[in-house]
């Protein structure tokens, strides 16, 4: 039975489905053309229908939106599938950080805004548009508003943009530079215009009124004070120096202080020195650093140059230390991937990212030094307030930074506005005008060789403090063994003794120094105040203001050699106690060794500047740190603040001769106020020889009149002092005739008599 029936049901199948496959055959043969045609027919129709009322309108609102920007957003939309197609198949990244990304987007509305200002060719794409877009479509003419010179701005905003965005550091630095190029260049044109007003001012209005808005505390007197005959000034040999003529007819008049007669010099007595500083191509040293340091394995990049007058400065900043380890590739399914002769497919695997390290960069300096065809490197690491590593190179030439110059910028301006005690100390790396306080250091150590600039660094201290300080403020005592640097300065009203050349007399002073510091304390206790300041404010109304004390002492290596033990204990009681009292030191050496700074007074003196010396240790000795031995001399120098944990590289003022000779010559001739009296000198042999006293002295007399014989040691047991004070009161006791013999360590025989006794 199931056999008949499965024949059936094939029979049958076959019966009918044959003739109706023959049926639809003839069928399609006859009406095919007809059904294509109709579906051709069909199809055009809806696509005609689509382009029309969909695709029509969509790109004529495109184009009028974005213009010829549409075929720009095309090309960015193929970098960005390109992106990632390489990022998929050979695991390409592209190592942006989220601020460069953000500059590469801005760079769309500017692209935008720039085809805005094209004229845009045809009619207005839609109706109703009032007039024809510019290439850059609707979203252009947004962007930048209109086709004028605030378009223009508009898309000079968003180059600015574009550029802090994709390097913030480097346009920082840039702004920063422009800043201060625009604040001098406002300076300068204030300065002349002051210069301008106090030359042709007709009445005291006016010269007041232009001075008090430099300076509250001065104001301008009608006599002008004719400027000495100049003479040509000592230029530097190392930098083409050139002197800008002044107006000898009409010179600046003398600036009076409020509350005193004196007058200020003008400051025509300065000359107006400009230098012109050569220098390499610093592109190409900026990729003969990045070159080298590659060579070496370090990845870096030089993102800021800050050239100054001596030295150019690279801001390196460090890459990145990338270790990678080399994984088999597979697919998306976890299969291992293939070459073509059959090896597993290899690629490379980021496991760690670190920053390079700084001892890497800075233990290159010798190889950089030898690249880069110099003497020596100087690295700074890291920069104080970036995140960089400072290359500091010589230039090929120093530019000479003018003691005028300084003088006349808004720092030193703005300081001396709060202090009689302003030092113009030179110019930093960067060009900008460096100045400090002397009240607040509040003692200032200095160290040098020969030849590196420390003498001339001295004369501009005392010329920028003869320039903004009378006799009624500020005072000085000069010690000068060489006699050459200072001894110029005799004469002067300031000077409260003539310049010290005595060695031997260097005690007395410095025994006069500290009575005058202690004299200062009982009159603070008495008028209960803490310090200059608060005495000065409570005794300016009866005219008994107390004036700053500036000692100066050019060779300290000399005054160890004459009383080291009383030149190192007297410099660090005032070094400790002065600062109150307005008493403030000024030592310099050439030689600083240890045995010359010594550590008491290296602790005291937290101010402190070094030129070139010889050795790496004479540079810790005075900075307990290296780097003065690598400086190129000729005022190229390293200040140490009492407030900073690194030293700062500047180039030193230059105050030449005539300079000095015009300034001592002003105040020389300078007429004294009524009244006025210059303190008497004191008897500095005197002083030294009270000082010579020991107050133990009696009672050794009183020994040597109990016993026959007396000797070094009867005097340490009986007195309990050490060998050194007991050898001294032995030597006295000779010279006083109380003791026989020469040999102070042999036993003596004792006379005396009641009257010496």
């Amino acid at each position: 039975m199931q056999r008949l029936t499965s024949y059936l049901r094939r029979h049958v199948q076959s019966t009918i489905l044959v003739p109706v496959a023959i049926l639809l055959l003839v069928l399609g043969i006859i009406y095919v053309p007809r059904l294509v045609a109709w579906i051709a027919g069909l199809i055009a129709r809806g696509i005609a229908a689509l382009v029309e009322g969909a695709i029509l309108p969509t790109a004529l609102a495109v184009r009028h939106t974005f213009g010829l920007g549409t075929f720009l957003l095309l090309l960015v939309a193929v970098v960005i599938f390109a992106l990632l197609v390489l990022e998929r198949r050979y695991s390409y990244h592209v190592n942006l950080k989220w601020h460069q990304w953000a500059s590469l987007v801005t760079l769309v509305p500017l692209a935008f805004g720039l085809l805005a200002f094209l004229p845009s060719s045809g009619k207005a794409p839609i109706a109703g548009s009032p007039e024809p877009m510019g290439s850059g479509g609707a979203l252009g003419a947004l962007i930048v508003g209109s086709t004028d010179v605030w378009g223009i701005g508009r898309l000079v905003l968003l180059v600015l943009l574009a550029a802090s965005l994709y390097s913030p550091r480097r346009a920082r630095a840039i702004a920063l530079y422009t800043a201060r190029m625009l604040l001098r260049l406002v300076s300068r044109l204030w300065h002349w215009f002051i210069q301008v007003v106090l030359a042709f001012g007709t009445g005291d209005t006016a010269e007041s009124k232009a001075r008090s808005a430099v300076e509250s505390d001065l104001t301008v007197v009608e006599e002008p004070v004719r400027e000495p005959t100049r003479t040509p000034s000592r230029a530097n040999s190392r930098a083409k120096t050139a002197v800008v003529p002044q107006d000898k007819s009409d010179p600046l008049p003398a600036r009076r202080v409020k509350g005193t007669a004196w007058k200020l010099p003008p400051m025509d007595l300065l000359e107006n020195v400009t230098s012109e500083g050569r220098n390499l191509d610093n592109g190409q040293r900026v990729k003969l650093i990045e070159d080298k340091l590659r060579e070496y394995g370090v990845d870096a990049r030089v993102i800021e140059v800050n050239q100054g007058p001596a030295v150019t400065q690279f801001g390196i900043e460090p890459g990145w230390d990338v270790k990678w380890r080399t994984v088999k590739e597979r697919d998306e399914e976890g299969r291992l991937k293939y070459e073509k002769d059959g090896r597993p497919r290899l690629r490379l695997e980021e496991i760690s990212r670190t920053r390079v390290k700084v001892n890497k960069i800075t233990g290159l300096s010798n190889d950089l030094a030898l690249a880069l065809a110099v003497p020596s490197v100087r690295i700074e690491a890291p920069v104080p307030g970036k995140a960089l590593v400072g290359l500091e190179i010589p230039n090929i030439s120093t530019a000479v930074v003018g003691l005028r110059h300084i003088v006349e910028s808004f720092p030193f301006q703005k300081l001396t506005t709060k202090t009689k005690l302003g030092l113009a100390l030179g110019q930093g790396v960067q060009g900008q005008p460096v100045v400090a306080d002397l009240s607040k250091m509040p003692h200032l150590l200095i160290a040098g060789a020969t030849g590196s600039g420390k003498s001339v660094f001295i004369n501009s201290i005392v010329a920028s403090l003869l320039m903004q300080s009378v006799p009624d403020e500020v005072r000085f005592i000069m010690v000068d063994p060489k006699r050459v640097e200072l001894v110029p300065y005799n004469g002067i009203p300031h000077l409260l003794a003539p310049v010290v050349v005595d060695a031997e007399k260097v005690t007395g002073v410095l025994k006069w120094v500290v009575r005058e510091m202690e004299d200062r304390y009982k009159k603070f206790a008495s008028n209960g105040v803490r310090n200059i300041e608060g005495y000065n404010k409570r005794m300016a109304a009866d005219g008994k203001a107390l004036p700053y004390w500036v000692v100066i002492i050019d060779e300290l290596a000399d005054l160890m050699m004459v009383a080291a033990d009383e030149v190192e204990r007297m410099l660090c009681r005032l070094a400790q106690l002065a600062r109150a009292t307005g008493i403030h030191l000024v030592v310099a050496t050439q030689r600083p060794s240890v045995d010359v700074v010594t550590g008491l007074i290296k602790a005291n003196f937290p101010t402190r500047v070094s030129f070139a010396v010889t050795s790496q240790i004479d540079s810790r000795t005075i900075l307990d740190t290296g780097g003065a031995e690598k400086l190129l001399g000729h005022g190229d120098m390293l200040y140490m603040a009492a407030d900073a944990s690194k030293p700062v590289r500047l180039q030193g003022t230059l105050v030449t001769d005539t300079e000095i000779e015009r300034l001592v010559g002003y105040w020389v001739s300078a007429t004294p106020p009524v009244g006025w009296t210059a303190e008497q000198t004191p008897d500095f042999e005197a002083l030294q020889e009270e000082d010579r006293r020991d107050p133990l002295l009696a009672e050794a007399k009183r020994l040597a009149d109990q016993h026959s014989r007396v000797s070094v040691s009867l005097l340490q047991r009986r007195l309990r002092v050490g060998y050194v004070r007991a050898s001294r009161l032995m030597e006295l006791l000779r010279e006083d005739g109380l003791v026989d013999g020469d040999d102070d360590e042999s036993e003596r025989d004792g006379y005396y008599e009641d009257d010496d006794i």
